[in-house]
């Protein structure tokens, strides 16, 4: 009778299957290691082929790293970043050969970082030059929805950047608050609130914004309800409880997507920090009638201003809805100062970050500007912030932050359908996670965040290679 109920739990869902067992792959024979390490010129550099030997048991004092592909996990979507209006028109800025370049850093996967997830703003966000939406006041019928705004910069950025990775970037959009009218505060700034009134008139411009921007070839992969949902800002915000936000996907954005026929669009929601992440999932997932909407939870890091990474909440909704997709939607470091730009905790902050969140569960992780200027912008707020790629636009030259390589670890070798699989380390100082891509290599980044340099092996099995961990170093062995 146990067994029966166990199949019959398992069968529902109730309980959640997190590894799945694969056949083992044919035996490995050689690691070939990229580096990026502090106070050297290795930059995503290739330094050496190892060998796997036939190993026995570790010993206590050997640093290790246990890989097992026989178990796997989530499947990976993409890792990239946002095409703000600052991205866009900084971008614009910049002569034809930078603008290649920069175009190729990111999104070849080749001869860059290999880019396949973006995100966008509807509306204006902090990162835009100015305030605007895109129909006139009062208009609640939609009638003059237009978005000539984002023809000048942001759309020809996406449109080349969709073909650097030749059609394979996936590309959502959020929006940062409603037009002023639409809310109680009548301000696109300092927060505020949908009122109800404008509940179906605000569903409906998403889908006018997916269709705008499909009627100029590109496709609309997903959509977040709202960007950062709890919190007042100085710049464009508009707040929603838990019991707000599920209400309007319920019954308003979720059907109105279906009727569009649109319900292939992956909807997220919160979109916020991992301080109340597990709040709010439960407040939005506990109810089938909207979770059926529901695509995925979104996240931020900014939690660390409330006193620390918050990891592990990532992991608890992963327990606790394991049909849910997790996924970073967005992160930057700041206050900008080209004085701090070349500080090598930049990139450390996206590795730990990058190794926590896809070990916890997530399946995808979104940079915020994947550009900006001298000044950390442009911003029509003044809260600057650093960019993995910076420009001097009265140079026309490009800049690249730590942080860029760091993240390359994982975009350049990872790629879109990889398989998480165990890896597993015995020494707190080496952080790491492992993915097995569609054609069978395996990527295993190794980080190490300390002064220290520390002598390892990579164990497959019985075999294992021997190699280095840099001081304040990151590595993707491919196997």
């Amino acid at each position: 009778m146990k067994f029966k109920l166990l199949f019959f739990a398992l069968l529902a869902g109730s309980i959640p299957v997190f590894a799945q067992r694969t056949a083992r792959p044919a035996t490995r024979t050689t690691v070939t290691v990229y580096t990026t390490a502090d106070s050297t010129d290795f930059r995503l550099s290739p330094t050496g082929t190892l060998q796997f030997k036939p190993f026995g048991q570790p010993f206590e004092n050997q640093a290790c790293i246990f890989v097992d592909p026989d178990h796997t996990f989530q499947t990976f979507v993409g890792i990239g970043g946002a095409f703000t209006d600052a991205a866009a028109e900084t971008f614009a800025k910049l002569p034809p050969a930078r603008q290649q370049e920069f175009l190729t850093a990111y999104f070849n996967p080749d001869k860059g970082i290999g880019y396949t997830f973006g995100r966008t703003n509807i509306n204006s966000c902090d990162f835009s030059s100015d305030m605007y939406t895109y129909v006139q006041d009062g208009d609640k019928n939609l009638s003059t929805f237009n978005i000539a705004h984002d023809e000048k910069f942001k759309i020809p950025l996406i449109k080349k950047a969709m073909a650097e990775t030749k059609g394979q970037m996936k590309l959502f959009a959020s929006p940062w608050s409603p037009p002023a009218w639409m809310k109680d505060n009548n301000n696109m700034l300092q927060g505020g609130k949908l009122l109800p009134e404008y509940y179906d008139s605000w569903a409906q411009y998403y889908v006018n914004f997916i269709q705008a921007y499909e009627a100029r070839g590109i496709p609309v992969w997903g959509i977040s309800v709202q960007n950062e949902p709890m919190a007042k800002q100085t710049w464009e915000s508009c707040m929603y409880t838990a019991e707000e936000e599920a209400n309007f996907i319920k019954n308003h954005l979720g059907p109105l997507l279906s009727r569009a026929k649109m319900s292939d669009k992956k909807l997220i929601a919160w979109d916020h920090n991992r301080d109340l992440l597990y709040q709010r999932a439960s407040a939005v997932l506990s109810d089938p009638m909207v979770a059926k909407y529901v695509w995925g939870i979104g996240f931020h890091w900014y939690e660390i201003w409330n006193g620390g990474r918050q990891y592990e909440n990532v992991k608890r909704v992963a327990e606790a809805y394991p049909r849910t997709n997790l996924l970073l939607t967005e992160a930057c470091n700041y206050p900008f100062s080209w004085e701090t730009f070349n500080q090598w905790q930049w990139g450390e902050q996206y590795g730990e970050n990058m190794i926590h969140d896809f070990n916890n569960g997530a399946v995808a992780w979104t940079d915020w500007n994947i550009l900006l200027d001298e000044t950390g912008g442009p911003n029509h707020v003044n809260n600057f912030c650093f960019a993995p790629v910076h420009a001097k636009t009265q140079a026309g030259t490009l800049h690249f932050m730590n942080s860029y390589y760091y993240i390359g670890h994982f975009s350049k070798f990872i790629r879109p359908g990889a398989k998480r699989i165990v890896s597993s380390s015995n020494r707190a100082q080496l952080l790491t996670t492992a993915f097995i891509n569609k054609d069978g290599k395996i990527a295993v980044v190794v980080m190490n965040e300390t002064s220290e340099k520390i002598p390892y092996r990579l164990y497959l099995g019985g075999q294992a290679v021997e190699t280095v961990s840099l001081p304040h170093s990151i590595v993707t062995l491919v196997l």
